[in-house]
């Protein structure tokens, strides 16, 4: 026997012209057109469709017989509703007839259609076409991109508890909730707690001549509708050019992208212009709405008043660094020049990143699990005296010493001067972790004995971790320091 085919088409947010052309061919080639509607009997997608209805078809009206108000079984009233639903779209279809449902949106996104589609799609030829969403429709009416490059997108009902939004909202670059109505306050409530609220905007039946959009803040609960969404537009910026911009100094981690924080994340994409040491600025990917300024790795000074003379004159400057910017990094370049009268009225943020101290620690365990030290064995900036004394300092007091820009191309003793300076209060045998590339394609990371240290084995793109009197090595390879001190 040949039956009809089964159609789930999608009608579009609300505007008939944005009904597809087949979607429209559909709607009036069916035998039967099929609407949801509550039980006020009115139908945004059989509104929407209207002008492409013949006038002589059967139309099937499915009114939802509860809401979650009404019943303790909503579920089960629901899933019987279906059933029932199905079973007299099954009559036209065992008779021959093409059936058209129309879904408001798109068919498959948080559309009634779906539980007519699971119980039919096995018994008849189905199609699905889709439909243009609330949340393109947001997006488009508020003319507000809902992401550029990598950023995420997250769609989220608002049926969900608050503190369950609120964790969704804080870790996404950009959202669309939907399903407001009666739970918009604790949308707002979620919006608010995951610092959100000010960059949210709220969009009613788009598209539509009733349309309205406004900051969601300024919102009256009393006055939303179910067809509206919360839109978290993104974060790359959507302004005109400031007066004065600022300077954000951002840590990139010592590698990939995994090691890049979500606050990182955003001021990299919220940024006019990029500035730092060429190879770090290279981690960034590329977007063809910034400027990136790339230069040598001895022109702190300089890098940072050309960031902070841009941000004058109205820019986002973002200045980057490996690892945290507050570790031997730009962070202190850009506020030392900051104070500078001349910039004394350009705002300067730093962000933290994952430094290569902790990176390369935690390759081995946990060697900086007590007290412990952070030096450069870098002469360029301060006398070799200084830094001897240090070491020394250091040594005395039995810290863990996390030791960065060891050596490199021009600097190859210190590495050595170092090494024999502590096995004057070290034994031989302290662990010392050799940690080079780390998170990178060439990653290298060794234990030996300090006694052991071999300075041709170490260059620029190592960090060393020379262990404490307590420092110990594990059966398994592993380096830790113990919290408890001996007495």
């Amino acid at each position: 026997m040949t039956t009809g085919r089964l159609y789930g088409v999608g009608v579009g947010p609300g505007d008939p012209e944005l009904v597809t052309v087949k979607a429209a061919r559909l709607i009036g080639a069916a035998d039967v057109v099929v609407f949801h509607s509550a039980r006020h009997g009115r139908s945004i997608a059989r509104s929407t469709a209207a002008p492409y209805l013949r006038g002589d078809q059967i139309e099937e009206q499915l009114v939802y017989p509860v809401t979650t108000e009404d019943t303790d079984d909503y579920q089960g009233e629901i899933d019987q509703f279906y059933a029932e639903c199905a079973a007299r779209l099954a009559a036209h279809l065992d008779a021959g007839r093409d059936v058209v449902v129309l879904a408001a949106g798109d068919p498959f996104f948080y559309g009634s259609y779906m539980h007519l589609h699971k119980r039919l799609a096995d018994r008849y030829p189905t199609e699905v076409v889709p439909g243009v969403t609330s949340v393109s429709a947001g997006s488009a009416v508020l003319g507000r991109p809902l992401v550029e490059r990598d950023e995420v997108l997250t769609i989220l009902p608002g049926t969900l508890p608050a503190e369950v939004l609120a964790d969704r909202l804080a870790h996404t670059d950009s959202a669309a909730v939907m399903k407001l109505g009666r739970t918009f306050k604790n949308v707002r409530t979620a919006l608010e707690s995951a610092g959100r609220l000010d960059d949210a905007w709220y969009v009613e039946r788009a598209t539509t001549g009733r349309e309205r959009t406004a900051a969601l803040s300024e919102v009256d609960p009393d006055t939303v509708p179910y067809f509206s969404l919360a839109v978290l537009p993104s974060r790359v910026p959507h302004r005109e050019r400031a007066a004065v911009g600022e300077v954000v100094v951002v840590g990139l981690g010592p590698a990939g992208p995994e090691w890049l924080t979500p606050e990182a994340r955003t001021a990299l994409a919220s940024a006019d212009d990029l500035i730092g040491y060429g190879p770090y600025l290279d981690r960034v990917p590329p977007n063809p709405h910034q400027r990136k300024h790339p230069s040598d790795n001895r022109v702190e000074a300089e890098r940072a008043a050309f960031a902070l003379d841009l941000a004058k004159s109205g820019s986002r400057v973002v200045v980057v660094s490996s690892g945290d910017p507050g570790v031997f990094a730009m962070a202190s370049a850009v506020l030392e020049v900051g104070d500078e009268e001349q910039f004394s009225s350009v705002p300067v943020r730093v962000l933290p990143g994952l430094t290569a101290a902790h990176a390369v620690a935690s390759r081995v365990g946990a060697p900086l699990g007590h007290d412990y030290c952070v030096l450069s064995l870098s002469d360029r900036l301060k006398p070799w005296e200084v830094i001897a004394g240090r070491l020394e300092a250091a040594a005395r007091a039995d810290l863990v010493l996390a030791v960065y820009n060891p050596a490199s191309r021009t600097r190859t003793w210190q590495v050595e001067a170092a090494r024999d300076l502590l096995l004057a209060h070290r034994s031989p045998d302290t662990p010392v972790v050799i940690g080079r590339d780390v998170g990178g394609q060439q990653e290298d990371v060794r234990v030996v004995r300090l006694a052991d240290l071999d300075p041709t084995e170490v260059d620029m793109r190592c960090l060393l971790l020379i262990g404490s009197t307590t420092t110990r090595t594990t059966g398994s390879g592993q380096v830790f320091t113990p919290r408890r001190y001996p007495a």
